[in-house]
């Protein structure tokens, strides 16, 4: 797929690569299937982001700490958990949890059932490629391809779980019932790691839950394949996410990497464990005891390529104004809001008006002083 020069400007014309992309319907998965060894110009990102594409190598030995939850209802071992958990949120803004009940053929199995997915020939995943964000189900590479400066290098799945649940035949056949099941599952996870970031601030474990952190949800099958130029491109750019807590599971193949103390670290992969992150909503209604932090997929210079099964967790449950922010009752005269108040609205706004970026909602409700 050749740029496209304007003829009569001499300029470049980047929507309408983007827009024969999109038509196409063959995402990255298909580009790559085709043996390019150059990527079309929409993916080249600015000198800026491909600066710092490797982890320092200083930090080659740091890793997001990892949590074991096998004692997790025991009142000896139960409060050890709630103090990893919450130092974790608040110093890495990630950890990594095992024996978190899921059976590792579960994990296996899903990771395979969206391996497969993206792996049907191309005529065959075509047939899903459609853009409708924010309900039902969506396959499309770049969920803000037309709202970006620069496409990444990967194509995803998204199907909403909750509130309003996507019918089970809008799914994909090659991973449908992994993926209804893998909701469950990864709800569960989510639902043990909310008592436990609840107690970490003090707070009855129950909290979270009647604030609905786990009925609002999606999930996100990503494929990262393999690409000829990544030092010119990126799998995901740096971002926060908007959520309360986000659930990752992911195969193999190496990528992910989370900002740490100005440095990119690699997060290494830990047999049977899942990733669990901190979102921009829960470091707001923590009034900034959790750390939402960056985090980035590389380009995948394997050629095998990264799957990454993605769960987010936000909450339906608003107060009577319509308004949220830092819970009432972790505020006191010495600890005031850092943030103000917001609304639904502002957050699909700020979402929808731009592509994925770090940061952006938490700057705009910090109260300045």
């Amino acid at each position: 797929m050749a740029a496209k020069i304007d003829a009569t400007s001499g300029s470049y014309d980047r929507m309408k690569e983007v827009k024969e992309f999109d038509d196409s319907k063959m995402g990255v998965k298909g580009l790559s299937d085709s043996g390019i060894t150059v990527i079309p110009q929409i993916f080249v990102h600015d000198p800026q982001t491909l600066s710092d594409l490797k982890p320092s190598s200083k930090n080659t030995t740091t890793t997001i700490p990892t949590i074991d939850l096998s004692h997790i209802n025991s009142a000896a071992h139960r409060p050890k958990i709630v103090d990893q958990v919450k130092s974790a949120s608040k110093t890495f803004g990630f950890f990594q949890v095992t024996n978190h009940g899921v059976p590792v053929s579960v994990l296996d199995e899903t990771i395979t059932a969206v391996k497969a997915l993206h792996e049907l020939p191309q005529e065959d995943r075509a047939k899903y490629y459609k853009r409708n964000e924010g309900k039902g189900v969506m396959y499309a590479s770049n969920a803000d391809l037309y709202r970006t400066s620069a496409a990444s290098w990967r194509d995803s799945l998204q199907v909403w779980m909750s509130p309003e649940r996507a019918k089970a035949e809008e799914a994909p056949e090659a991973c449908r019932e992994e993926l209804f099941a893998w909701d469950l599952h990864a709800t569960k996870v989510a639902d043990d790691v909310f008592e436990l970031l609840s107690e970490g601030l003090g707070l009855e474990g129950k909290r979270f839950k009647e604030l609905t952190f786990s009925e609002n949800r999606f999930l996100v099958g990503h494929c990262y394949p393999y690409c000829p130029q990544p030092d010119r491109t990126i799998g995901i750019t740096a971002h926060t996410d908007v959520t309360a807590v986000t659930v990752l599971l992911r195969n193999h193949v190496p990528g992910l990497q989370v900002r740490h103390e100005n440095e990119w670290l690699d997060v290494k992969t830990v047999p049977g464990g899942l990733i669990i992150n901190v979102g921009d909503l829960l470091q707001i209604i923590s009034n900034g005891e959790y750390k939402s932090v960056q985090h980035r997929a590389l380009a995948n210079s394997w050629k095998e390529v990264r799957i990454s099964v993605v769960m987010f967790f936000y909450h339906t449950k608003w107060r009577e104004d319509n308004y949220y922010g830092p819970l009432p009752e972790l505020l006191s005269p010495e600890k005031p809001p850092i943030y103000r108040d917001f609304t639904k609205h502002e957050i699909l706004e700020n979402y929808y008006s731009k592509g994925l970026d770090s940061k952006s909602f938490i700057d705009k409700v910090t109260i300045k002083n």
